[in-house]
């Protein structure tokens, strides 16, 4: 049986700035649906085609368009990489507390 053809995804910086507490709260739960990384207001995100569209069109339902902005940068992925501070291996705890 042939391998499943994965569809090109294209790495993204997703930002917003909203100023309705409620609609924030929305368009962080709408864009960490597809997030890789990131924090605050600014989310890493590999998207297909389709992905793109479809977080574009919720998040123009989403937003008020007078007051509210939203920022979908798509990144070269040949271009050099920097990093600035010290990076901390990310490690999960001894226990999760589910209660």
């Amino acid at each position: 049986m042939p391998a499943a053809i994965m569809p090109k995804r294209d790495f993204y910086l997703a930002a917003y700035d909203v100023a309705d507490p409620r609609r924030l709260v929305a368009a962080l739960a709408l864009v960490r649906g597809y997030v890789t990384g990131g924090q605050k207001s600014v989310h890493e995100v590999f998207l297909t085609a389709g992905e793109r569209h479809e977080l574009l069109h919720d998040m123009a339902l989403l937003l008020d368009e007078t007051r509210d902005r939203f920022f979908l940068l798509r990144l070269d992925p040949s271009a050099r990489t920097y990093a600035l501070g010290v990076a901390t291996k990310p490690a999960d705890p001894d226990y999760f507390y589910v209660g």
